[in-house]
């Protein structure tokens, strides 16, 4: 069973569009996946899929400023003015309809990129509500936010916000290419596996490609300001089972330093949080076609160790 929704996005102005993946059978829990920047849920159909057969409830949107959302809203790469806390508030909601469809069931998270900065900003407010989560490709202190931060203020200041620099975008990502041969495309980093690169740049619900606002770019820096540190980790419940999964030649995680920064953060405070790093891959481990059965096959028994 499908179900196709569509809420009122926290920013009061787009109409945000998600949709509930129900298996043909009795489900044991419900998993949200949580896109990333520039990208749309229906890249995450193989994954779906596997945790539909085993047994979980999947509930996925696409972000405002991205994928159908943006198209329904005509509002490509713009947020809308109402924070840094949109999307995570945007998961709340959708959440609560997805529960009350499906009351009463183990709830948990998934999000990869900025969808693991979501995740962290969501189970820092909300994770009592949760029965654990999964964060993959995730940063730690991100190269270059700081300095990027202070030039957009500036412009912003200016009346510039809604405007779109690109030279921004390479300031905060430009240098991510850099341990990758043959740069052609700019997304290169994501996968050494140059079918998905292409997919990725010619999917027409991909927003990576399209311009994003100067202030969108701004709310993108501070989200990622919000889940540094031990003061983030500490607002985070110390009950709530965490797995961080990414690849060692990820860019976003600094190449494996940023995934550990971030659990060591967490077990500085007291978490309880298991790490998985796969050797030799970058950013979208989930879409490997030699590990991608493994990774998905971790997420899912993570969760099922719960439940049992």
């Amino acid at each position: 069973m499908l179900h196709e929704v569509s809420f009122k996005s926290f920013n009061k102005r787009d109409d945000v569009q998600g949709w509930i993946y129900v298996p043909a059978a009795k489900p044991k829990g419900i998993v949200q996946v949580i896109h990333g920047f520039g990208e749309h849920s229906r890249r995450y159909l193989h994954m779906i899929v596997k945790f539909m057969d085993a047994g979980y409830i999947v509930a996925a949107d696409d972000h405002v400023g991205h994928g159908k959302t943006a198209m329904m809203n005509d509002t490509w790469g713009d947020w809308g003015d109402a924070g840094f806390h949109t999307m995570m508030e945007d998961e709340h909601t959708f959440k609560g309809i997805v529960c009350e469809k499906y009351p009463d069931l183990p709830y948990f998270l998934f999000g990869h990129s900025m969808g693991s900065f979501i995740a962290r900003d969501y189970i820092s407010k909300y994770g009592d509500d949760l029965a654990g989560v999964t964060i993959c490709g995730t940063t730690g202190v991100f190269r270059g936010a700081a300095e990027t931060k202070k030039k957009l203020e500036e412009v912003i200041a200016q009346g510039k916000g809604k405007e779109s620099d690109a030279s921004f975008t390479m300031d905060l990502m430009g240098w991510m290419c850099e341990r990758c041969d043959n740069v052609t495309l700019g997304n290169e980093w994501i996968c050494s596996d140059s079918y998905v690169q292409v997919d990725h740049a010619n999917d027409p619900f991909d927003a990576f490609t399209k311009p994003t606002s100067n202030q969108s770019i701004f709310y993108f820096i501070e989200m990622m300001e919000a889940i540094y540190g031990t003061s983030w980790a500490e607002k985070v419940p110390t009950k709530l089972p965490i797995y961080n999964i990414g690849g060692d030649q990820d860019p976003v995680g600094e190449y494996g330093k940023g995934i550990y920064e971030t659990t060591n953060w967490l077990y500085e405070t007291g978490h309880n949080v298991t790490t998985k790093v796969y050797s030799g891959y970058r950013h979208e481990i989930h879409n490997y076609s030699d590990i991608k059965d493994e990774v998905e096959a971790g997420i899912i028994e993570f969760m099922d160790n719960i439940l049992d």
